[in-house]
C-alpha cells in the first residue's frame, strides 16, 4: 500500500516537473525566434479572405504557444490586415483554442501535485475559485489585467469546471480583444512608436475615451476582488 502511494506521488511530481520544464523551455527557446512580420503580412494578404483567416488562426495558436511574446505582433498584423472587427473574431477563436490547450495541460499535469503539496490551504483556495460566480469569471476574461495565458494555466490548476471556464472564455474575451484591436487599427502603424499620436487619437475619439475609462473602472473592480480573494 505504501509503495503504491509512493509510486503515485512520484508520478504526480514527474508530471508537474514535465509541465514546469516544458513551460520554461518554451519561454527560453521562444526568445531566440524572430517573427517575420512582413512575410506573414504578405502571406495573409495573398490568400483569399477565408484561407487567410484560417492561416492566421493556425499561426496564432502555433506561434504564440512557443513564442510567448508574439501575441502583440499578431494583434498588430490582425488589425492591419483584417481590420478591427474581423481580427477580433479570429483572435477570439485562437484564444479559445489556446485556453483549451493550456487549461488541459495544467489540469492533467499540474493540479494533483499542487493539491498534494499545499493540502488544506490549497483546498480552501480551490473552494473560493470554484465558487466564483460566472459574472466574476466573465469579468476576469474581459479586463486587460491578467494575461490570458496565466488565467488559463491558473484555472486548470484549480477545481474550476472546464465548461464554466470555457463559457467565460467564449463570452468574456471578445470585449477585451476588440478594445485593443480597435485602438491599434485607429492609431495606425506608427502610432505606438509615438505616444503623442496615441494621446491625440484617444482625445479625438470621445466615445472610445469614455469606454476606456469605464474599462479602467472594471479593472479596478477586478483588482479589488483579487485582493479580497487572496486575503
Amino acid at each position: 500500500m505504501g509503495q503504491s502511494r509512493s509510486g503515485t506521488g512520484e508520478k504526480t511530481r514527474l508530471r508537474f516537473l514535465l509541465l514546469a520544464l516544458g513551460l520554461l523551455c518554451i519561454w527560453y527557446l521562444g526568445s531566440f525566434f524572430k517573427i517575420d512580420t512582413a512575410g506573414f503580412e504578405r502571406t495573409f494578404k495573398g490568400l483569399a479572405p477565408l484561407y487567410g483567416g484560417i492561416a492566421f488562426i493556425l499561426l496564432y495558436v502555433g506561434v504564440t504557444f512557443f513564442v510567448w511574446f508574439s501575441k502583440d505582433v499578431f494583434k498588430f498584423l490582425g488589425a492591419f490586415v483584417f481590420g478591427a472587427f474581423v481580427s477580433t473574431y479570429l483572435i477570439w477563436i485562437a484564444e479559445s483554442i489556446n485556453a483549451c490547450i493550456l487549461f488541459g495541460l495544467a489540469r492533467h499535469l499540474g493540479r494533483e501535485f499542487i493539491e498534494k503539496s499545499y493540502g488544506q490551504r490549497h483546498r480552501r483556495f480551490e473552494q473560493k475559485v470554484a465558487g466564483l460566480d460566472f459574472f466574476w469569471l466573465f469579468l476576469f476574461r474581459s479586463v486587460p489585467l491578467i494575461p490570458f495565458r496565466f488565467l488559463d494555466l491558473a484555472a486548470g490548476l484549480t477545481a474550476l469546471r472546464f465548461r464554466k471556464y470555457l463559457a467565460a472564455v467564449i463570452l468574456g474575451s471578445p470585449l477585451r480583444i476588440f478594445w485593443v484591436q480597435y485602438i491599434i487599427e485607429g492609431v495606425g502603424r506608427g502610432g505606438f512608436n509615438n505616444p503623442s499620436a496615441l494621446s491625440c487619437y484617444l482625445l479625438q475619439q470621445k466615445g472610445l475615451l469614455a469606454g476606456s475609462f469605464a474599462y479602467l473602472v472594471l479593472v479596478a473592480i477586478v483588482a479589488v476582488k483579487l485582493i479580497k480573494k487572496k486575503g
